[in-house]
């Protein structure tokens, strides 16, 4: 696969699928059986549920935070992954806006289950989601910033 934006969306779909796709068997069903465990050792698909259905706090109760919290730097690290294995690796930094995307994201599911948002608990799901776009951003400036550094190096 050289696409790397069907590399992304496939990790997106699930954690493993563009590593199968580019022909990483091992290393496709490392990021499954990863997916898979931290998902149900974190009662993942049943706090989505409940937060879909608008019970946060049962989802709060629900999820088993020790293992949700390895979720975050797996998912982002096998997106980035599927990324380069599809030609990304050429792009210098492009593995920032993903570091940052992880951090973010646990920083989310660390406060999901005390963060208020006008008086309303976010919870597990919600509360991660929205911090992805924050370590993006970080992540694209941070990069810019580098590239911007390198080439005046480079130049000068």
């Amino acid at each position: 696969m050289e696409n790397r934006i069907e590399a992304l969306l496939w990790s997106i779909a699930l954690p493993g699928f563009s590593q199968l796709l580019n022909g990483k068997l091992i290393k496709g069903i490392l990021f499954v059986f990863l997916e898979i465990l931290f998902n149900v050792q974190g009662n993942f698909n049943t706090i989505i549920l409940l937060s879909f259905h608008g019970d946060i706090e049962k989802a709060i109760s629900q999820t088993n935070y020790q293992w949700l919290m390895f979720y975050p730097c797996m998912y982002f690290f096998a997106m980035w992954f599927g990324y380069k294995d599809a030609g990304g690796r050429k792009d210098s930094y492009s593995f920032l806006p993903f570091v940052f995307s992880a951090y973010s994201v646990t920083v989310g599911c660390i406060y999901s289950s005390s963060f208020r948002l006008f008086g309303f608990f976010i919870g597990p799901v919600w509360l991660p989601i929205l911090c992805v776009l924050p370590g993006v951003i970080v992540g694209i400036i941070l990069r810019k910033i580098l590239l911007k550094r390198k080439r005046e190096t480079t130049v000068g």
